[in-house]
């Protein structure tokens, strides 16, 4: 068995992938794990950058993660808008703080 199938990718990330109405996703396995695998990377890989902003700037942790989150939308992003609010529902998760609830984008 590949690697890319022993990659569980939970539903809530999978979501971003079903359309309303729908049961499957609409892009193949191979496609939405390698989005996950970004996705997760980068809600790792912030987590000390996070914790940074909190202590240098003296700001709350919600103003971090709007932070986190406009920069992962703004010019040049390599995530969607959804997974742009998963990045940072993720990371709130890793370093136990408030989820950020964010409102949807028209697109």
């Amino acid at each position: 068995m590949s690697d890319e199938y022993q990659i569980e990718i939970p539903q809530s990330f999978m979501a971003l992938f079903v359309d309303p109405g729908r049961q499957k996703p609409n892009a193949s396995r191979e496609v939405v794990a390698g989005r996950y695998e970004l996705c997760e990377d980068m809600a790792s890989m912030l987590t000390e950058t996070a914790k940074n902003m909190l202590f240098s700037l003296g700001i709350t942790e919600r103003d971090v993660l709007e932070r986190v989150h406009r920069g992962l939308v703004g010019e040049g992003a390599v995530v969607t808008q959804p997974e742009a609010v998963w990045v940072v529902h993720r990371l709130a998760e890793l370093l136990d703080w408030s989820r950020l609830e964010i409102a949807p984008t028209a697109v």
